[in-house]
């Protein structure tokens, strides 16, 4: 139980976010006896799965990986429907899991936090919510995910179309009726290339507007049968394990050798039975396909050659091949995409040959034609990682804000991805310079949490009242992820891991490449030996 403090707080520790950061959060301090509120912007649970109600909206980690593991008997009553699970399913496997453990009662909806301020003089957090209410917390939690605040390109004309608009992110919960409608994409990342065959069986035309081809791999998506799901439950503890001390957070075995080593044939060969199981298997192939070049290549080169096979039109064709290096952006998997520009109701605009003028009242004007369309489609991301953290208004010691500590994210710096120098008793679950995107992200959320869980525990039954990152130890945890990056090929590629999506965003790579199982070791000896690089100090008597 928490310990009785002469400076009154309402709260042990206020959550921003009920997806599946803030949920797991809630439920593991709540647990540990201490009182918890959470702020959910949305009207329910869900995070970025209540929002994402987009046509074919899924996950791209295989649904029995991405799901909670700490409890067992939530693994076995929940039964996943098919491989990939889609955005609605993975919304009740969420409402489910906040009415099983009753977290209902400790979140406020329809709450936005517009600022969180480090009080020195009572070591707490004042957090103010919808800009009128503030409330005092000892710790400041942010669960705000990674892919959060929608990124809307603003185009010359945008309110002048006479149509209708929308953004992946933000889907009506109605839908959208597409039956007879042009329609225009903008953008070929994964909400784009998820929606863009669902969208072509229904409208009249289809135009896709493309700025860079994307490698995309089959999902492989197919029903689970009952006979598969009491397996997998049965082996709950091996499968739990073998996430939680993977490098990618799944259950999916990485290659043991470069791809050099094989002859043409027999790569051929990997790589097609890859293909055929769909999901990560294709980059799972080879183990040096994210640091070497050349083995990077080959299988660059066989997905071209697929797109070559797929596709009928060969202009068309040679439009949609890529030429970063395979994976340095977020791998894609899909149902049907490069299929669907074999239908004669759909064509595709290189926006990079032909940018995009601006949005006029009939349509959107590129420097080579008009395209008249009833509806608009933006399917162009997020301002990822940072995003939403430099939308809030946090401020810690000295008055410094987040946004000037990063250089409006030009610098950004954390220790472990957790915790920051001049942020006392905050954290940051996924944060910038964790695995988080990198990894199966509910895996790499349950070790925060539990992390951060036991170092409040930790602070609790030692009379500590505040804990802050090291600067020097956020300086050497930063420049340790920077030098991992650099040896990979992650950091030759724009992607929206470097920000280069967002038209004046810093480029960077704030995230950690060492895997799940690395990280997970270094957090856990620096909580074995005190938590080491974090000042922790006692004002009580």
């Amino acid at each position: 139980m928490k310990r009785q403090n002469e400076n009154r707080t309402d709260y042990d520790a206020v959550i921003v976010g009920a997806g599946f950061s803030g949920l797991y959060m809630l439920h593991s301090l709540r647990e540990s006896g201490y009182s918890v509120k959470v702020y959910e912007a949305a009207d329910g649970v869900g995070g970025v799965w209540y929002w994402n109600r987009y046509p074919g909206a899924r996950c791209d980690s295989e649904s029995i990986y991405y799901n909670y593991t700490f409890s067992k008997d939530l693994y076995k009553e929940w039964s996943w429907s098919s491989r990939f699970a889609s955005q609605p399913e993975i919304l009740e496997y969420l409402n489910f899991v906040a009415d099983k453990f009753n977290l209902r009662s400790n979140i406020q909806f329809g709450t936005h936090v517009t600022s969180a301020q480090f009080n020195e003089h009572c070591n707490s957090w004042q957090i103010t919510i919808n800009g009128e209410e503030t409330i005092q917390s000892k710790f400041f939690i942010t669960g705000v995910g990674c892919l959060s605040t929608a990124n809307v390109p603003q185009f010359e004309g945008i309110d002048q179309f006479k149509g209708d608009c929308y953004h992946t992110s933000n889907w009506p919960i109605e839908g959208v009726d597409f039956e007879g409608k042009r329609v225009g994409v903008i953008g070929t990342g994964a909400s784009g290339i998820q929606s863009i065959p669902i969208i072509a069986k229904e409208a009249e035309h289809l135009t896709v507007f493309q700025r860079t081809p994307q490698y995309s791999v089959p999902a492989g998506n197919h029903p689970y049968h009952g006979t598969f799901n009491k397996q997998v439950k049965s082996s709950f503890e091996n499968l739990r394990d073998t996430m939680r001390h993977s490098d990618s957070g799944t259950g999916i075995p990485p290659g043991n050798r470069s791809a050099l080593e094989d002859s043409p044939e027999k790569r051929e060969e990997i790589f097609e039975q890859a293909w055929e199981k769909g999901s990560l298997y294709l980059f799972n192939t080879y183990n040096d396909l994210m640091v070497n070049a050349d083995a990077n290549e080959t299988v660059c080169r066989f997905i071209r050659n697929k797109i070559d096979e797929i596709v009928e039109d060969t202009k068309v064709a040679e439009m949609l091949k890529p030429t970063y290096y395979y994976g340095t952006k977020r791998p894609v998997l899909d149902t049907d995409y490069y299929e669907t520009y074999n239908q004669d109701n759909v064509s595709l605009v290189d926006v990079k040959a032909n940018p995009i003028k601006k949005i006029t009242t009939k349509g959107i004007q590129t420097t080579a034609e008009e395209h008249e369309l009833d509806i608009i489609v933006f399917a162009t991301g997020y301002d990822a990682i940072t995003g939403t953290l430099l939308k809030m208004d946090i401020t810690g010691r000295n008055g410094l804000s987040l946004y000037d500590k990063w250089a409006g994210g030009s610098t950004v710096r954390t220790y472990l991805g957790l915790a920051m120098n001049s942020f006392p008793n905050m954290f940051t679950i996924t944060g910038p310079e964790s695995p988080s995107v990198l990894t199966n992200m509910p895996i790499s959320i349950e070790q925060h949490v539990e992390w951060i869980r036991d170092f409040i525990v930790y602070m609790d039954e030692h009379n500590i009242d505040v804990a802050e990152a090291e600067d020097e130890a956020e300086k050497n945890w930063s420049q340790h992820c920077r030098e991992i990056a650099e040896k990979t090929l992650f950091v030759h590629t724009d992607s929206w891991y470097n920000g280069s999506n967002i038209d004046g965003k810093p480029r960077g790579f704030p995230l950690y490449l060492g895997g799940v199982e690395s990280y997970r070791k270094i957090c856990a000896d620096i909580a074995n030996n005190v938590y080491e690089g974090f000042s922790l100090r006692s004002f009580s008597k």
